[in-house]
């Protein structure tokens, strides 16, 4: 009983500094003054390339992608969508609908959500936090998702993502997103 009691409570102190100092502690006003200002009206717009990583629970690499991207805006509505190819084989579609307040709230929708997600653009970043639905051949699952993109002095985004379950960290996934290079379009 002591020694489950210790075990619990150094998981419960350990957790709780991760949450006050980690990935989760960051809050869009911790990049207010960094530039350049991102915009996701300006940098999420046209054609895009995105390749990434996701890792699993254990920080192993589960999964490689390379997404074809496209989003269009009218206005501060914007729809994009996303072809991602995976090392598997695998093949995924998604679509996103964006809207951008003037002060930089960001509302998210997706088929694959569960409601509607919440966001910010602020300074050179962009926090968005979600619940998506997994497919029922990638487990069902709901998880919750916190995003953070950074833009980088030459236009490239770097995109972080965590994936939680009941709050524990499930996966990770590291993503560049960049303007379509002309020699890197991939029929569909």
């Amino acid at each position: 009983m002591t020694l489950a009691f210790i075990i619990l409570g150094t998981l419960a102190v350990v957790l709780g500094i991760q949450y006050k100092t980690g990935f989760l502690a960051q809050k869009p006003s911790n990049y207010a003054t960094t530039t350049p200002a991102f915009d996701i009206r300006e940098q999420l717009n046209g054609d895009m390339l995105c390749e990434g990583i996701i890792y699993g629970p254990f920080g192993r690499v589960t999964s490689r992608f390379v997404a074809q991207m496209h989003a269009e805006w009218q206005g501060n509505t914007g729809r994009m969508t996303e072809d991602f190819r995976y090392d598997s084989g695998n093949i995924q579609h998604r679509e996103w609908t964006l809207r951008v307040d003037d002060a930089g709230q960001i509302k998210a929708e997706a088929p694959d959500l569960l409601g509607t997600g919440q966001g910010t653009q602020l300074g050179s970043t962009v926090m968005l936090n979600y619940t998506i639905q997994l497919t029922k051949d990638a487990g069902g699952h709901a998880l919750q998702v916190t995003d953070w993109m950074y833009l980088m002095e030459n236009g490239s985004i770097m995109n972080r993502s965590q994936f939680r379950k009941f709050g524990i960290k499930v996966a990770e996934l590291v993503a560049t997103m960049r303007p379509m290079p002309t020699d890197a379009r991939v029929a569909k």
